[in-house]
């Protein structure tokens, strides 16, 4: 495009994977793209997931992290808590981060934080009936979306991928 022209439709629209691998084919023959094509494609996936997520929490007050931890609460059963070190080694969160994820929950009494009984400098961090209610309800909303994002997949795809994935996840 040259410097005085405006952008088209066609031209801010995102470049095929396909494309890609045929243009690294043309300029390096001597390279196999394709790891960069499934990367690529991951990418991609993950992004249209978490749009997905974002968009079936509109409306809650919770950003990823905060309905995240909602869910994870919610999974122990009704009473039980967690330590915030404990949320954050379920979630792959730094501490800090839980910190300030746990503030945000409570200022919209999502949670509540109480002194661990079985160590006096501990915390527990316990679902709300508000917090239930609403875990109870989005991890039904949740489902449906992430049903609608795989609905062009066959039970025995899904599968597959799942299996692919937790391949590709778990550390060697």
């Amino acid at each position: 495009m040259k410097q005085d022209e405006k952008p088209t439709r066609t031209s801010v629209k995102r470049t095929s994977i396909e494309t890609i691998l045929q243009q690294w084919q043309r300029e390096r023959p001597d390279l196999n793209p394709c790891p960069m094509a499934v990367c690529g494609e991951l990418k991609r996936a993950a992004e249209r997931v978490r749009l997905g997520i974002v968009a079936n929490l509109s409306g809650t007050k919770l950003d990823l992290a905060g309905f995240d931890v909602l869910l994870t609460l919610r999974r122990q059963g009704k009473g039980c808590s967690l330590s915030p070190s404990e949320l954050a080694r379920e979630m792959m969160l730094s501490t800090s981060a839980m910190t300030s994820c746990l503030d945000r929950l409570e200022k919209h009494t999502f949670i509540q934080r109480n002194s661990d009984p079985k160590d006096r400098r501990g915390l527990k961090i316990l679902l709300t009936s508000k917090g239930f209610a609403l875990a109870d309800k989005l991890v039904v909303t949740h489902i449906e979306a992430e049903n609608q994002m795989l609905k062009d997949l066959t039970r025995r795809e899904i599968e597959q991928l799942r299996n692919l994935l937790h391949k590709l996840s778990s550390p060697n």
